[in-house]
């Protein structure tokens, strides 16, 4: 590949998704606030930069993925960011989960030093990433999105170009709303199947086979009885994306229970310890409602 990608961010996400590039032959550099995260991706090729800024002055393009909406703006912002060196010609892709007035404030700061803007949050944790399965919700520049489809199409199964800025974010936040309500519902079921004397196993294996069969109760739902929450998506991401969702309902005057008792729920979890496990953790905080942290 001739075009030299930058990648900021080597969280979960961020290290699949550029291990990806470069078994794909795309040229990367990468940066992470802990550099050392960086070294897994040199032995694959990877060239590392000691700034965001540096990353964006060497490559055509720069993607960053970052665990939320602070982060994603004191990557664009701080001293050696991506402004100081984003310039006509240059273009940056935020594929953080953040909410619409971040992305749109970010989008406007890159396009008054010349550059182009994409927002792309992606909808799939760990496995999905890793895979090459995500889906991409992308919105801005169109021009940018066509250039970026290549490495798009080797970190996910399928590509949405939505428009304006800002709706990326807010496709994001409905499907990680919806997400976390139905882990919540589910958690639920599993606790009053156990506590009425039914075999949650039973439940998993009826679940499967009716109407409301998904991947997340399949994938989930047997890690959950044996009480395993590696990260695949944390739990404290969950929790903020609840947060942004119920805000942007906010501001459109949308009324939401549903989210609103599952964000509890999800806060609930993080009080007891569980913020860095897998969301799936708040199974915990459902079947131990009295415990504190």
């Amino acid at each position: 590949m001739e075009v030299e990608v930058g990648f900021l961010g080597l969280g979960i996400m961020g290290k699949a998704m550029s291990m990806n590039l470069l078994r794909h032959g795309f040229r990367v550099t990468v940066w992470n606030r802990t550099l050392s995260r960086c070294d897994e991706l040199v032995e694959l090729g990877a060239s590392v930069a000691e700034t965001p800024a540096a990353v964006v002055k060497k490559c055509t393009y720069t993607i960053a993925i970052l665990s939320d909406p602070s982060a994603a703006l004191s990557v664009v912002f701080d001293k050696d960011g991506v402004l100081e060196e984003i310039c006509s010609g240059k273009g940056y892709i935020d594929m953080s989960t953040v909410d619409c007035h971040t992305s749109s404030k970010i989008s406007e700061a890159i396009t008054s030093k010349g550059g182009y803007f994409l927002e792309a949050p992606v909808s799939g944790s760990k496995k999905q990433a890793e895979d090459g399965q995500l889906v991409i919700l992308a919105a801005g520049e169109k021009a940018l999105y066509d250039e970026v489809l290549p490495a798009f199409n080797v970190m996910g199964k399928k590509s949405s170009f939505l428009g304006l800025v800002g709706n990326g974010a807010k496709m994001k936040l409905v499907v990680n709303m919806i997400l976390g309500s139905m882990m919540n519902a589910f958690s639920e079921g599993l606790t009053l199947a156990d506590k009425s004397g039914l075999n949650p196993q039973t439940l998993l294996d009826v679940l499967d086979l009716g109407g409301i069969a998904n991947p997340m109760f399949r994938m989930k739902g047997p890690a959950m009885l044996q009480k395993s929450y590696s990260p695949h998506f944390p739990l404290k991401h969950q929790q903020k994306d609840m947060r942004l969702a119920l805000s942007l309902a906010d501001d459109y005057a949308v009324s939401m229970p549903v989210a609103a008792a599952a964000n509890e729920a999800f806060k609930k979890a993080r009080s007891m310890g569980l913020g860095d496990l897998d969301f799936s953790a708040v199974f915990d905080a459902v079947k131990h409602p009295d415990c504190s942290s």
